[in-house]
C-alpha cells in the first residue's frame, strides 16, 4: 500500500519508523545531519542489538567530511549493531524498517526538515510479506535499496555478540565488537570509538583488596554508555563524549549499557542516578568507601 505525505507528516513518519523497528533500520541519504528530535528516536534503538541499522551515505568523495558531521558519526557508532557506508554517486533517500518505508525527496539532514518543501511515498507493510499490502512496488523499491547496499563502500561496522541460553530461541546479548572502521583516515581529528575487545574480555573486574586499591592513584571506573575506562565517579559515570550527547536531554533515569564500578555489561539496568548495578554496589563501597 502506497500513500502520498508531504510537510510534517513526513517527519511524523520517519519518527515512527525509528520508533517502532523490531528488526531492521535503513537509513539511506546523501547529506546526514542528524535532527535532535530523531537522534532522540534513535536513542531507543541503543539497547535492542537486535536491531540492524544501516546507515548509507553519498557525495563528496574526496572529503566525505562533507556529507555527514563528526558528532553524528560518534553518535552513530555508539550503536551495538550497525554499518556506516558510502557511496559516492547516492541522491537518493530512502528511509526503512521492517514494515515501512519512505522514498522522499528529503536529506535527512535538520535544515531540509525544518526549512524546504519536501513530499514522498509512504509503503507499508514493507517485509513482511505475508501481510495484506505487500506488492510489488514495495518489493522492488527494497530490493532495490538492498543492491545499492551491498555495493557500497563499508566504512564501520559494529557487531553485537550473543550468548545462546539453554532453552531454544532465547539468546542474551553480552556485547559488541568493532569488526571494520575505516572512518579515522577520513577525519584529521581522531573519532570516539567504542571499544573493540573481544566481548569475553568483558567481564565483571575481578575483586582486589581493599589495601591494594588504596595504593592507586586513581581510582578506575567504567562509562556507562560506552563502556570505557575512566576515572570513578558516581557522580560523573561517563566519559566526555557520552556526557555531550546524554546532557541534550539530561535524563537521569535513562537506561545504560555498562556497570560503572565494574564495565560489565548492564543490559540496561544502570543509568546517570544509578550507575552501579545493584549486585556490586556493597562490593563497590567496601573498595571506594
Amino acid at each position: 500500500m502506497a500513500k502520498f505525505i508531504k510537510g510534517n507528516e513526513l517527519n511524523a513518519e520517519l519518527e515512527k519508523i525509528l520508533d517502532t523497528a523490531e528488526q531492521q533500520v535503513l537509513l539511506i541519504s546523501p547529506y546526514i545531519k542528524l535532527h535532535d528530535r530523531y537522534k532522540a528516536s534513535l536513542r531507543g534503538l541503543l539497547d535492542k542489538p537486535e536491531v540492524e541499522i544501516v546507515v548509507l551515505f553519498g557525495k563528496n568523495e574526496e572529503d566525505i567530511t562533507k556529507s555527514i558531521q563528526k558528532e553524528d558519526l560518534e553518535f552513530l557508532m555508539e550503536f551495538p549493531n550497525i554499518q556506516i557506508r558510502h557511496e559516492k554517486r547516492l541522491h537518493a533517500k530512502y528511509y526503512a524498517n521492517e514494515r515501512k518505508a519512505l522514498l522522499t525527496s528529503m536529506n535527512l539532514y535538520d535544515f531540509s526538515q525544518n526549512n524546504n518543501i519536501e513530499a514522498g511515498i509512504l509503503m507499508e507493510s514493507l517485509l513482511k510479506r505475508s501481510f495484506p499490502g505487500y506488492d510489488d512496488m514495495d518489493k522492488n523499491t527494497y530490493d532495490y535499496f538492498e543492491q545499492v547496499i551491498d555495493q557500497a563502500v563499508l566504512l564501520f561496522h559494529n557487531e553485537p555478540k550473543f550468548e545462546r541460553k539453554a532453552y531454544i530461541g532465547s539468546k542474551r546479548y553480552v556485547g559488541s565488537e568493532v569488526v571494520v572502521d575505516k572512518l579515522p583516515k577520513f577525519y584529521k581529528r581522531n573519532l570516539t570509538k567504542p571499544e573493540s575487545k573481544p566481548v569475553e574480555e568483558r567481564k565483571p573486574a575481578a575483586y582486589t583488596p581493599k589495601t591494594e586499591y588504596k595504593a592507586a592513584k586513581k581510582p578506575t571506573g567504567y562509562c556507562i554508555r560506552t563502556g570505557k575506562e575512566i576515572p570513578f565517579n558516581p557522580k560523573r559515570p561517563m566519559c566526555d563524549e557520552a556526557y555531550r550527547s546524554w546532557s541534550q536531554f539530561g535524563n537521569e533515569e535513562y537506561p545504560e549499557r555498562y556497570c560503572h564500578f565494574s564495565g560489565e555489561p548492564s543490559n540496561g539496568e544502570t543509568t546517570y542516578s544509578k550507575p552501579i548495578l545493584y549486585k556490586n554496589w556493597k562490593k563497590a563501597k567496601e573498595v571506594w568507601g
